[in-house]
């Protein structure tokens, strides 16, 4: 992506209910949101060094399987459904999505060691996004 095409995306952004728009590649994070104003960029890198760092390479990765807000617990209880350290089951929620009144669980895919959370709880996410890192058992 050509970073001086951000005016123009921001202008299209404006026109539409789009409240934010992601987009990623291997050297760049652009997020822009609009509030009924301009868009405006929220986020910008554009070094892979300034993401955050890896897993380690035998470690899984947990992705968002569609867009929504990542919740690290049920609204109606305050412990985290997966926190660091803790060890999952093959289909355990580590999370949930929120799409709308919609509460759907993102579930480990085999058993693990939860050794980090990528996204704060209550984040806006687009599909694929890397949400919790698992150490197989």
């Amino acid at each position: 992506m050509q970073i001086d095409r951000v005016p123009q995306l921001s202008a299209w952004l404006a026109e539409t209910d789009i409240v934010l728009l992601e987009l990623r590649g291997p050297d760049l994070l652009l997020r822009l949101r609009h509030d009924g104003g301009d868009a405006i960029v929220v986020q910008e890198l554009t070094t892979p060094a300034a993401e955050t760092a890896h897993p380690p390479s035998h470690s899984l990765t947990v992705n968002a399987p569609s867009v929504g807000v990542f919740l690290h617990a049920h609204p109606l209880h305050p412990a985290a459904l997966a926190p660091v350290g803790a060890r999952v089951r093959a289909g355990e929620a580590v999370g949930l999505l929120q799409i709308g009144a919609l509460l759907l669980p993102v579930p480990a895919p085999q058993a693990a060691t939860v050794i980090g959370v990528r996204v704060a709880h209550g984040a806006t996410v687009g599909y694929g996004t890397p949400l919790v890192d698992l150490d197989p058992l």
